[in-house]
C-alpha cells in the first residue's frame, strides 16, 4: 500500500517542479531572445510555453482520474489522462510545426545574431529542461500520460542543446543560417517520437486495445482455460493510461464455473497481461443456443 501512495505522491512533486522551471525559463528566454534576435531561442520558448501547458494538462489530468466514479460517470475520471495524453501530443506537434515554420523564414532572410547569448541562454535550458524530464522517467513506461510530459521535457532539451551548437558555429564561423537550420533538423527529429505519442493516445480514445497488450495472446490464454470451448466477444480497451479492461465471452459445457474460476481468471489476466478490470460472461455449450455476439463482426 504504501508504494502505490508513493507513486501517486512523486507525480505531483514532478509536475510542480516542472511547470515552475518551465515558467521562469519561458520569461528569461524570451527576454535574450528578442534581445540577441534569435529565432532559435524565440522558437524554443514558444516549445517551452507549450512545455507549461502540456504539463498542466497532464497533472489536472492526474489529479481527475483519482477522483471516485459516480452514478453517471461509473468509471470516473480516468480517461482523462488519455485526453490529455492527446492533447500533448497535438500541442507538440503544432509547436513543431511553429519552429518550422519560422526557421524557414528566417532561412531566406537570416538576421544577425549574438552567439554568446544563445550558448549561455540556451545551455540552462538544457539544464532545465533536462532535470525536469528526469521526473517523469521512470514513469513514462507505465502510463502515457506520464510519457507526454517526458517527451516533451526531452524534447525541449534536445531543442536547447542543438541552439548551444547554432550559438557555438555562430561565434566561430560566423555562419548565421545555421541558427535556423539547426532548429528545423531538431524539430525533425523530435516529430518521430511526437507522432508515435499522438498515434497511441488516438487509438487509446478509440477504445484500441493498449499497445503492450497481444489480443491474440489473450485469446490463446483463455481457450487454455478448463472446460473452456470457445471466446467471443473478447474486447480489451486502455480506461486509463494505466489501466486496461477487458469483457468476453467464455463457452463452457457446464452452467456454472468450477469452485474459484473468476477469482483465478482475474489474477491471471492481471498477472499475464496488466488487465486489472474483467467482466466475463460464462456461456453453457448448447447446440440449439447461438449468442448474438458470437461472430467477431458483431459488436
Amino acid at each position: 500500500m504504501s508504494d502505490d501512495h508513493t507513486h501517486a505522491v512523486a507525480p505531483g512533486r514532478a509536475f510542480a517542479i516542472g511547470i515552475g522551471l518551465n515558467v521562469v525559463f519561458v520569461v528569461v528566454e524570451v527576454g535574450y531572445g528578442l534581445a540577441s534576435e534569435s529565432v532559435a531561442l524565440v522558437a524554443d520558448a514558444a516549445h517551452n510555453t507549450s512545455d507549461v501547458l502540456g504539463l498542466v494538462l497532464a497533472w489536472a489530468a492526474t489529479a481527475l482520474a483519482k477522483r471516485r466514479p459516480s452514478a453517471r460517470r461509473t468509471y470516473g475520471l480516468r480517461r482523462t489522462t488519455i485526453l490529455a495524453t492527446l492533447a500533448n501530443a497535438i500541442l507538440l506537434l503544432v509547436a513543431v510545426g511553429g519552429v518550422v515554420w519560422e526557421a524557414v523564414g528566417r532561412l531566406a532572410h537570416p538576421g544577425p545574431v549574438e552567439g554568446v547569448t544563445v550558448i549561455v541562454v540556451a545551455a540552462l535550458g538544457v539544464a532545465v529542461n533536462g532535470v525536469s524530464a528526469l521526473f517523469f522517467f521512470r514513469g513514462k513506461s507505465r502510463d502515457a500520460n506520464l510519457r507526454g510530459a517526458f517527451l516533451h521535457l526531452a524534447a525541449d532539451a534536445l531543442v536547447s542543446l542543438g541552439v548551444v551548437l547554432a550559438g557555438v558555429i555562430i561565434v566561430v564561423t560566423g555562419w548565421r543560417p545555421i541558427d535556423p537550420l539547426v532548429s528545423i533538423l531538431v524539430s525533425l527529429a523530435i516529430l518521430r517520437s511526437t507522432w508515435s505519442l499522438f498515434r497511441d493516445a488516438l487509438d487509446a480514445s478509440l477504445d484500441a486495445v493498449p499497445a503492450g497488450i497481444d489480443p491474440e495472446a489473450v485469446r490463446a490464454f483463455l481457450l487454455t482455460l478448463p472446460a473452456v470451448c470457445d471466446v467471443h466477444d473478447l474486447h480489451i480497451w486502455a480506461m486509463s493510461t494505466t489501466e486496461a479492461a477487458l469483457t468476453t465471452h467464455l463457452v463452457m459445457p457446464w452452467p456454472s464455473e468450477p469452485p474459484g474460476f473468476l477469482a483465478e481468471l482475474d489474477h491471471e489476466l492481471e498477472r499475464r497481461f496488466g488487465i486489472a478490470h474483467t467482466t466475463v460472461q460464462l456461456e453453457p455449450l448448447d447446440a440449439d443456443r447461438t449468442c448474438t455476439q458470437a461472430s467477431d463482426d458483431v459488436v
